[in-house]
């Protein structure tokens, strides 16, 4: 696949990053020559210095053959020009684009962006996305990352394995023998920097991450299991008043009415217009540093303080900070992809990475097949992905214990009608019926494989 990027920033990185490390044809341009530079000399990309929706540097990008083009540049108006001239002058045929600005979503406005006036394919909006991840997070807080399939009827979470997770070291099979009506099953275990898709004889160790993917009503019981029975934060500190923030504080004062929330902005004026647009949540204006504007704030009675802002080492200090005073809980938004291994030897519970979140969200549009989803995992060691099954299926028609999967790819759920099925041995896998596995990224083209169109078929 030949693909054009425009924008070379952290998230252009991490998707070029990914989609040439599966041999596909990327272009990427970029106003910066530093970053040109650089990415040209770390990956195996071909860079272009110049404006990203101007038609000449589309065109020596290699527009015209494209087979996708990603506009994720930090300009909203740049990335719809940018698709707007792959469509009109270059015949692209998938447009992506990273869309900011919430006026621009906003429902009344949807035909916006169609093929008769701005012709996007795909938005991405990176404040939407990481928001409900912190939301989904808030609302389980006993997993380390969460993400749902089959529109929302299957959960998959990571959940830490401590001293004191009551089922480290017994064996997969033996949790399908003493919890035999749990919709849950587990698909993935990262151990140290090792991530690996297990079999039914490995065990967890404590300190590891396993991933389940569960029916939505069993999370919490399947959590539960693993030692967390930790319940939804409804007194939270967010540290950051911008998209993301203000976002989260919105919803949750949709969402949980009876929720207390109070939002620390270091911004007078951003301090303003975020008191002035959300109705319960407190608004203190000042440094998420500053001890006292944290005891202000209430922090030791929080369940959770939720650092949001633009500065990494923000979050990270403002999370040391607030557990110090006595919050329960801290979630932190990380965009250096060295430090998230920081945050668990802090003290941090969790954190949150913008730009997995995005690179996932345009994965689901680069694999083939019938792929309705995919969630990448440790720094791109592997995919959680949700697919169609087709009449032409190699996985169709026999019991999962007779086919040949491939090492690396472990099925965890089947949403079939409304139905969540935790396979077994003898469990058929029927055409139309979603899939949600885990695949260990060089096992992810076999995937891609198992649901494509057969040319037989037609």
């Amino acid at each position: 696949m030949k693909v054009v990027i425009c924008g070379a920033g952290q998230v252009g990185f991490g998707i070029a990053e990914k989609l040439a490390a599966e041999n596909n044809d990327v272009s990427i341009i970029d106003r910066a020559p530093e970053l040109i530079q650089s990415i040209t000399e770390t990956l195996d990309v071909r860079g272009f210095v110049g404006h990203g929706a101007h038609p000449d540097t589309l065109a020596q990008a290699g527009a015209e053959q494209a087979d996708m083009l990603i506009a994720v540049t930090l300009h909203d108006e740049v990335n719809m020009i940018a698709c707007q001239v792959a469509h009109s002058l270059f015949n692209v045929p998938t447009k992506v684009a990273r869309i900011r600005a919430q006026s621009y979503l906003a429902p009344h406005w949807r035909d916006l962006f169609s093929r008769e006036h701005l012709p996007i394919d795909v938005i991405i909006s990176p404040e939407v996305e990481v928001g409900e991840m912190v939301l989904r997070r808030l609302a389980l807080p006993g997993a380390t990352d969460t993400v749902t399939f089959a529109d929302g009827q299957v959960v998959v979470a990571g959940v830490y394995c401590d001293e004191n997770c009551p089922i480290v070291d017994t064996p997969l099979r033996q949790l399908t023998e003493l919890f035999p009506d749990l919709k849950a099953l587990v698909i993935g275990i990262q151990r140290g920097e090792r991530f690996f898709v297990p079999d039914s004889s490995d065990s967890m160790l404590v300190g590891d991450v396993a991933y389940f993917a569960a029916d939505r009503d069993q999370v919490r019981r399947t959590l539960g299991i693993f030692g967390h029975e930790e319940a939804a934060a409804s007194r939270v500190v967010i540290v950051g008043g911008g998209n993301i923030g203000f976002y989260v504080a919105r919803e949750i004062e949709a969402r949980q009415r009876s929720a207390r929330v109070k939002v620390i902005e270091s911004s007078r004026k951003r301090a303003i217009e975020v008191a002035d647009d959300l109705r319960r949540t407190v608004v203190l204006h000042g440094s998420a540093l500053d001890e006292e504007l944290l005891r202000e704030a209430d922090v030791a009675d929080a369940d959770t303080i939720v650092a949001l802002t633009n500065s990494d080492e923000v979050n990270i200090l403002a999370c040391v900070m607030g557990q110090k005073l006595g919050a329960g809980r801290s979630l932190c938004l990380i965009n250096n992809r060295g430090y998230p291994d920081l945050t668990r030897s802090l003290g941090i519970s969790a954190y949150v990475n913008p730009r997995q979140i995005t690179v996932s969200k345009v994965l689901q549009h680069v694999r083939r097949g019938r792929i309705r989803g995919v969630h990448s995992v440790q720094n791109g060691a592997a995919e959680i992905i949700e697919a169609e099954a087709l009449e032409t299926s190699p996985l169709v028609g026999k019991p999962l214990r007779e086919l040949d999967l491939f090492d690396g790819i472990r099925i965890g759920a089947i949403y079939r009608g409304e139905e969540v099925i935790i396979p077994r041995g003898d469990t058929y896998i029927q055409p139309h019926d979603r899939i949600v596995m885990a695949a260990m990224a060089d096992q992810v083209r076999k995937v891609e494989q198992m649901f494509r169109v057969s040319l037989e078929f037609f």
